[in-house]
């Protein structure tokens, strides 16, 4: 199967607020008033989140479809916590990102519990947001002048 390949691109609204265009998406990403932003969209690691999120879902389906087992739909939970000490350069002593996220997904199918399991492993193997998060990929940052 060939490799797909994504692209955005970003443009800075205000020093807190981003708009981002995906495909024909705009999708606004800013701060809460206490991290000085204006709270009109969700910030960036919550996105992080929503992404999460949202592949675990397609995985969900996907994986239920293949296995033969009706899901009628998933509730799906995540938190993380973060020190802010690093973004702020306030202190090296943690990373800048999550510490840790947990997740809870909560499938509405008549599925039993060794299904489930073997479901679950699937998801989390297969899902490409979540192997993002738990593996390192290569990010390279450069700068060009506008």
């Amino acid at each position: 199967m060939a490799e797909l390949k994504f692209d955005i691109s970003a443009v800075s609204e205000t020093p807190a607020r981003t708009r981002v265009k995906a495909r024909d998406f705009d999708i606004i990403v800013d701060e809460p008033p206490g991290l000085g932003g204006t709270d009109q969209a969700a910030n960036p690691v919550e996105y992080v989140m929503a992404a999460l999120a949202g592949c675990l879902n397609v995985m969900g389906h996907l994986i239920a479809d293949e296995m033969n087992f009706a899901l009628r739909g998933i509730e799906i939970e995540i938190s993380g916590t973060l020190n802010p000490a690093r973004l702020f350069g306030k202190s090296e002593a943690d990373r800048a990102g999550y510490k840790h996220m947990t997740v809870t997904l909560k499938p509405d199918c008549d599925a039993d519990e060794d299904t489930l399991e073997k479901w679950l492993q699937a998801v989390q193997d297969r899902c490409p947001v979540c192997d993002n998060l738990k593996y390192e990929t290569p990010v390279d940052v450069g700068v060009e002048r506008v």
